[in-house]
């Protein structure tokens, strides 16, 4: 046996025991005759002591020691004279009785500490080393936690973990698909799954109605903080469940979560807001609502008052900064700045000022001070409180100033990593129309059901009609961020049929990708619905964190790559040869 106790496992009752431990060097120190080692694992550090005084041969191998060797240490525990108050082990050291090196490393290439001198793309090559840092284990510890909650909770409540494939037949209608040749089958392709969204469905008609998975999910599309090519979704389905089932139960699931991971305690309901209203009052279909400052539309009391700007635009909306009427002309130049910029999209930015002394604005060549208090009055805004106007295009200002919101947020403090505010979204379009391609696409995938009151209007050709069809779909938004998504399913094979219809598929394309599940349905599907959590993205927001890669043991960078492997790569000749294949890319020199 190599260690009797971990390295954060030793405590002031544990003096005068005789110990073996074992791990990396984190640190050696002299002090006049005394040597210091700090060793580490997983679960912490101790602190080693040996003095020259008692043992040359102990000391002279200490004197040999390098960062991050492997070595096995024996010794007594005792009590420390100079405490540590900030590792659960600082109140004892191992006073050295034996020494031994398991292995020596080489320098590493940075410091494995909290904070470390590495940048971004030397870890990622060296992923394994800074994995040992405290703030990876730490994520990884949450992540491990979380899965384990996860999987407590559902089994408590009735539901089957239930594997799906990972090879699967191809259906190129959302992300891109990863795609995989098949040897045995020349000329013929697997694809890896984005989601396991029929096979679920297909459980449902199995008769397994409470499934879930904690489950792998490809998609080949552009990367960003938030999003990997393969990330693990919280998979899970219900038969004969309606919305207000399905809401209940995984709102149970995000609470306990809450309460046996980071000790939060939610006991009222979660916030529920409909599309409409999130897309009004914020600007985005995953509004954060951990702040105020709410979206106001103004168009109407601005019109007819000889300024174009606002006579000519479809949409005028404003949102009450408080406390910011002392902005100056040069912090509101740079506001003005910011949101012309293209990720914003507004061609320009009207600020209003309510002070005591009167009211100030950028537009009070056209407007009196009535006009001006008239709109603050409407809108809620106070007495130092700053009104920020942005027109033009109804969608594109509902973006830029949602997006302008946020940003304000961020700038007062608002947007605190450490509250959460969870919220569910419904009522979804069903469906998108694309100039680009003249045809509908699914806004959340093609077995979303459309709301029973729609389907009137689901049926309809006209363009109008089907622009207005509800889908019985919702999203579970926390802090900003969508972490998990869902719908009541088609369960009806005429249904289904006719959303693929909608779609633009011919009967014969549509038998040709998703005839197994419309067969299926044929013989007798219960009423379903379900949800899919980003574990990874919910992993990162309880760590208090915007990226997810810290919460994935060895994710890939934003250009897909794993750097630590280099992959992907190249595979010879023989091997495309074998799989009937062949490289159009062209040759590196």
């Amino acid at each position: 046996m190599y260690r009797t106790h971990t390295c954060g496992e030793l405590r002031i009752s544990n003096a005068g025991q005789s110990v073996t431990l074992a791990g990396w060097v984190q640190r050696v120190r002299k002090m006049g005759s005394l040597n210091f080692i700090d060793l580490r694992d997983r679960y912490g550090i101790t602190q080693l002591v040996a003095d020259e005084n008692e043992s040359k041969e102990i000391n002279d191998l200490v004197s040999t020691l390098g960062r991050e060797y492997v070595i096995q240490a024996t010794g007594i525990v005792t009590e420390r004279q100079s405490k540590n108050n900030k590792i659960e082990t600082g109140e004892i050291e191992i006073k050295l009785t034996g020494l031994k090196v398991l292995n020596k490393a080489v320098t590493p290439p940075f410091t494995i500490e909290e904070n470390t001198d590495g940048g971004e793309d030397i870890r990622a090559q060296y992923r394994y080393l800074d994995l040992r840092r405290a703030p990876l284990k730490r994520a990884l510890e949450l992540r491990h936690r979380m899965a384990h909650e996860v999987r407590n909770y559902l089994s408590d409540i009735g539901f089957m973990e239930i594997e799906t494939p990972y090879l699967i037949k191809s259906t190129p209608e959302g992300a891109r698909d990863f795609v995989v040749p098949s040897r045995m089958n020349p000329g013929e392709f697997y694809a890896l799954p984005q989601s396991p969204q029929t096979f679920k469905q297909l459980l449902m008609v199995a008769g397994y109605d409470r499934y879930f998975q904690i489950v792998r999910c490809f998609r080949d599309e552009d990367l960003r903080a938030d999003r990997q090519p393969e990330f693990t979704q919280i998979d899970c389905e219900m038969s004969f469940v309606e919305r207000e089932d399905v809401l209940n139960t995984f709102e149970g699931l995000a609470k306990a979560l809450f309460k046996n991971v980071l000790g939060k305690e939610f006991t009222e309901q979660f916030p529920r807001m409909p599309y409409k209203d999130a897309m009004e009052y914020y600007g985005s279909d995953k509004p954060d609502i951990r702040f105020g400052m709410k979206m106001n539309t103004i168009t109407d009391m601005v019109k007819g008052r000889g300024f174009a700007v606002l006579d000519d635009a479809e949409y005028v909306g404003a949102i009450v900064v408080p406390g910011c009427a002392g902005y100056t002309r040069k912090q509101l130049d740079e506001l003005t700045e910011w949101v012309k910029r293209p990720q914003v999209g507004a061609k320009g930015l009207i600020y209003i000022k309510y002070n005591a002394e009167g009211i100030k604005s950028s537009i009070d060549k056209f407007y009196s001070a009535d006009d001006l208090k008239a709109i603050c009055e409407k809108i809620g805004a106070a007495e130092g409180d700053l009104v920020l106007v942005l027109s033009g295009a109804k969608s594109k200002m509902h973006f830029a100033l949602g997006t302008l919101r946020l940003e304000m947020g961020s700038r007062l403090g608002l947007r605190d990593n450490s509250v959460y505010a969870p919220l569910w979204v419904y009522d979804f379009p069903l469906l998108e129309w694309d100039d680009e391609t003249q045809r509908f696409y699914a806004m959340h995938h093609p077995f979303t059901a459309p709301k029973p009151e729609d389907l009137d209007k689901f049926y309809s050709n006209k363009k109008e009609d089907l622009e207005q069809v509800n889908a019985n779909a919702y999203d579970f938004v926390l802090n900003g961020t969508e972490v998990g998504g869902g719908s009541i399913r088609i369960h009806d094979s005429k249904v289904q049929e006719r959303m693929f219809e909608v779609l633009g598929f011919s009967k014969e394309d549509a038998e040709y990708r998703f005839g197994f599940i419309i067969n299926a349905f044929k013989y007798g599907a219960p009423p379903h619905g379900g949800i899919a959590f980003g574990f990874d993205r919910f992993c990162s927001l309880f760590g208090g964190q915007e990226t997810i890669r810290d919460y994935i043991a060895f994710p890939k960078n934003n250009t897909g790559r794993d750097v630590m492997l280099d992959a992907p790569s190249r595979i010879d000749v023989a091997q495309m040869d074998e799989l009937f294949i062949k490289s159009t890319a062209p040759e590196q020199e």
